[in-house]
């Protein structure tokens, strides 16, 4: 799918902040390209998306399940 030459992705905002419009820049191949500085406001908004979750507390039977997987996978390497 051929994409036109100025590209405006949709404004989206992390809570509490103005919107501003993501910087698209077209290359050779087609394919779009972020510039530096929204390649860096997207981590730090993946990130804060993100951060949450890795802080909630890990469901004890996921917690067993992992202790099992690294058990085998342990076991296995020393074959």
């Amino acid at each position: 799918m051929p994409y036109p030459d100025h590209q405006r992705a949709a404004p989206r905002s992390a809570p509490g902040t103005a919107p501003t419009a993501l910087r698209v820049f077209p290359v050779a191949s087609g394919a779009p390209v972020l510039d530096a500085q929204t390649r860096m406001r997207l981590g730090r908004q993946l990130q804060a998306l993100y951060d949450p979750v890795i802080d909630e507390a890990l469901d004890p039977r996921l917690a067993e399940l992992l202790q099992q997987l690294d058990a085998d996978r342990a076991d296995d390497s020393e074959r």
